[in-house]
C-alpha cells in the first residue's frame, strides 16, 4: 500500500431522498351526494280494496258497479261502457218521462227507387210522410234515404219544418173548393158535425192529422197518392175563414 492511498479519505454515501407531496382529497361543496341504490322487490303494491288495475300500459279495468271499461294496453282506449251506479259509472240510465212529441206521423207512400249511374245502378227508398197534431197544423215530406227508417226520419224531419196551418170551423172546412196539382183534381165539401169523414186513400189521412171530423171529397183525377196529397194540402193552405176575409178587406 503506498501513501497515496492511505491520504486519501473516506468517501461516505450520503443517501438522499426526495419527499413527494401526498396530495389530501379535497371536498367540494357543490358535490351532489352520492345516491344510494333502491332494491327493487318482486312483491305486489298493496291496493286498496275494489280496485282491479291491470298492469299492461294505461289500460284498467276498475270494477265499481258498472263503472268505465277502457280496455287495450299503450294509449289505445276501446270505448267506453259506462254503467249506471257505483264506483265510476256515469250512466245516466233509462228516462221514463221523456217528454212526447206533439206531432203524429203516418207512411202515406214507400217505394224501392233506382237511379241509372255511370257505372250501373243505384238503389234507394222512398218515403212520403204525413205529420200533424190534429189542432190545424199538418205538412207532408218527401225525401229519399238508403235504408227505410233513414228516408222515414228525413221525410219526418222536412214535414214538421214545413208545416201549414188549417182553417177549421166547426169540425169542418170553411167552404167547398176544387183544386187541381199536376194530375189529381181533389173535390173538398163542408159537412154537418158528425158526417164524419166521408173521403178515400190519402185524403182521409190528411184530414184525420189535420184535425177535421166531418168533410166530404172526392178524388176526380190521377190515383197517385203524392200527387192528391199535395193537392189536398194546396186546398187547404189556400182557405180562409169569413172572420179572415173581412179582417182583410178592412184593412
Amino acid at each position: 500500500m503506498t501513501m497515496a492511498d492511505e491520504k486519501k479519505p473516506e468517501e461516505k454515501k450520503v443517501e438522499t431522498s426526495v419527499e413527494t407531496p401526498v396530495e389530501t382529497p379535497v371536498e367540494k361543496a357543490d358535490a351532489a351526494p352520492a345516491e344510494k341504490p333502491v332494491e327493487k322487490s318482486d312483491a305486489p303494491k298493496e291496493r286498496p280494496a275494489g280496485d282491479t288495475r291491470t298492469r299492461g300500459g294505461r289500460g284498467y279495468a276498475n270494477s265499481g258497479g258498472g263503472g268505465d271499461q277502457r280496455g287495450g294496453g299503450g294509449r289505445g282506449r276501446g270505448g267506453d261502457q259506462r254503467g249506471g251506479g257505483g264506483g265510476r259509472g256515469r250512466g245516466r240510465g233509462r228516462r221514463d218521462d221523456r217528454q212526447q212529441d206533439e206531432f203524429d206521423s203516418k207512411i202515406v207512400d214507400l217505394a224501392r227507387v233506382t237511379r241509372v249511374m255511370a257505372g250501373g245502378k243505384r238503389m234507394s227508398f222512398r218515403a212520403a210522410v204525413l205529420v200533424g197534431d190534429k189542432k190545424g197544423r199538418v205538412g207532408m215530406g218527401v225525401k229519399k234515404g238508403a235504408d227505410v227508417q233513414l228516408a222515414v226520419q228525413k221525410a219526418t224531419d222536412y214535414a214538421k219544418k214545413h208545416l201549414i196551418t188549417v182553417p177549421i170551423v166547426e169540425g169542418t172546412v170553411p167552404h167547398e173548393m176544387e183544386v187541381k196539382f199536376k194530375g189529381a183534381r181533389v173535390l173538398l165539401k163542408p159537412a154537418k158535425e158528425g158526417s164524419g169523414i166521408i173521403a178515400g186513400g190519402p185524403v182521409r189521412i190528411v184530414m184525420e192529422m189535420a184535425g177535421i171530423r166531418s168533410i166530404v171529397s172526392k178524388i176526380k183525377g190521377s190515383g197517385n197518392k203524392i200527387s192528391n196529397v199535395s193537392a189536398v194540402l194546396k186546398a187547404l193552405s189556400v182557405m180562409r175563414t169569413k172572420e179572415s176575409i173581412e179582417q182583410r178587406r178592412e184593412s
